[in-house]
Order: C-alpha cells, then sequence, then structure tokens
C-alpha cells in the first residue's frame, strides 16, 4: 500500500508563473506518476481539491460535515474507491473548541486542522485509520498544543494508525519526539529505514527544486505495519516544479504479512 503527503500550496495571485493554473497539471501528472493508495493534501483549497477530485479518475475523497468556504485551506484524504470502504469519516480544528470552524488559539498564524478516515481495505477486509494534518508555521506553542492534541487522538485510536501531512518542523523538535518518539505510538517511516536527515532529505523548497529546510513533511504509522520504502519525489517538469514541497510517499505492508 502506497501513501503520499503532499503539500499542494494554496491559490496564491503572487505566486506569478508559479500559480495554481500554471501548475495544477503538474500536480496531477505527479500524483498519477507515482499512484498512490492514499493520499493526504495540505494547504488546498476547495475549488483545488475539485480540480483534483474530477483531474484523477478512481480517486474520491470524502468529507461529511465539512463547512465550506473559499478562504480555508483543508486538509484532504484521497483514496482509491476501488480498493478501499469508508468506514467512518471526520475532521477537527486544531484549537480549544475544535467544532469552531476556521477557530485557533495560543500564538497560531493561521487556523489548522486535521481530517481523518477509518477505511478498509477490500482485498484483505483490514480496516485501519488515516489521518493527515497541517501545522502552523508561525506559532512554536501552537505547533507543540496542536500537535498535543493529535497525540491525543491518535492514543485514543483502536488499530492501525497512520498519521501524515506538513507539520512545520524538524526531525528534532518536541513536535516529533511528541508524536514519533519512542514512548509515543508511531513511529517516523523514514527513520524506521534509516535514512538519515542531513544533506538532500528537506521536502520544502519554494518551487527552487532545492531544499530549504528539514523534513518538515512526514508519515507517521503504528506498529501495526511495516515500512518497505521511503521516497521524497523531486519531479519537475521542463524546470518547473509542481509544488513549493516535494511530495513524500512510503510503501506499507502489515506487520503479519
Amino acid at each position: 500500500m502506497r501513501v503520499m503527503t503532499f503539500n499542494i500550496r494554496f491559490e496564491n495571485e503572487q505566486d506569478g508563473s508559479n500559480a495554481w493554473v500554471s501548475r495544477r497539471e503538474l500536480v496531477a501528472m505527479t500524483i498519477e506518476r507515482y499512484s498512490p493508495d492514499i493520499l493526504g493534501t495540505q494547504e488546498a483549497k476547495w475549488h483545488q481539491l475539485l480540480y483534483l477530485r474530477d483531474r484523477l479518475p478512481g480517486y474520491a475523497f470524502f468529507a461529511p460535515g465539512r463547512v465550506v468556504d473559499e478562504t480555508s485551506q483543508y486538509p484532504t484524504l484521497f483514496y482509491r474507491e476501488a480498493g478501499f470502504e469508508v468506514e467512518e469519516a471526520g475532521e477537527f480544528w486544531l484549537s480549544l473548541t475544535p467544532d469552531v470552524h476556521r477557530s485557533k488559539n495560543w500564538d497560531s498564524g493561521f487556523p489548522r486542522m486535521m481530517s481523518y478516515l477509518k477505511l478498509t481495505r477490500r482485498e484483505s477486509g483490514k480496516s485501519f485509520w488515516a489521518a493527515v494534518t497541517h501545522l502552523d508555521h508561525i506559532g512554536t506553542e501552537a505547533r507543540f498544543e496542536q500537535a498535543s492534541i493529535l497525540a491525543r487522538w491518535v492514543k485514543e485510536r483502536e488499530g492501525p494508525v497512520m498519521l501524515m501531512g506538513d507539520f512545520n518542523d524538524d526531525p528534532r523538535s518536541m513536535i516529533h519526539q511528541l508524536l514519533a518518539g519512542p514512548e509515543s505510538a508511531l513511529r517516523d517511516t523514514w527513520q524506521s529505514l534509516g535514512l538519515g536527515d542531513k544533506g538532500e532529505s528537506g521536502t520544502h523548497h519554494g518551487f527552487t527544486g532545492v531544499p530549504q529546510e528539514q523534513r518538515i513533511d512526514w508519515i507517521l504509522v503504528s506498529r501495526d505495519f511495516r515500512v518497505l520504502e521511503a521516497r521524497i519525489a523531486r519531479d519537475h517538469f521542463d524546470g518547473h516544479y509542481p509544488s513549493d514541497h516535494f511530495p513524500y510517499m512510503a510503501d506499507l505492508d502489515w506487520m503479519d504479512e
């Protein structure tokens, strides 16, 4: 099972030649090239999500109860309809009032949220939780509190869990320790393969192709999963990049298979 996390960059009129309308096809082509079974996107506004849904046959996203507006950036899970059945779904804001649309607390620069699905794989009948999020890029306190909310959510789940997204922090941070440290329920797919976090492991590149930060895009999984391979996709099309982040993917199997 291939899982991908991809910050596709929100539609921003200041992006010039990197505006969404100029690169949306590249985003779709990149997803098609690697063909993930589950895809977690960050920063997409509603019309961007609809474009991907319509452009990627066989994929769907399910967000019951979502309050839709044209300002929010929604972390969203796509999945292959033929491969999975949705058993449960939901989302909430990473704040003190999680049911209040666009709510934020602490020193968070923007409202942040998490979306989740409980999926059953049709071929095996095995169920698991998948979640996608995007932590704040400004507020240090907010980022820790948001991660604490996620850690509690993971602890409350029964069964296998995967959590992916843009965590806006590096693997040496308190955030990583909280979510993927030795005492946590999850582990980092990249680190589980013994891959280092120096050199070219950064995932944000600002449309340059040159990593500018540490590896801030993660896929974390419970110990129910075996990590077969992990990869940062640095694809470009004649020098044009689909986003200011590289997508990151991991191939997983069940530990008992």
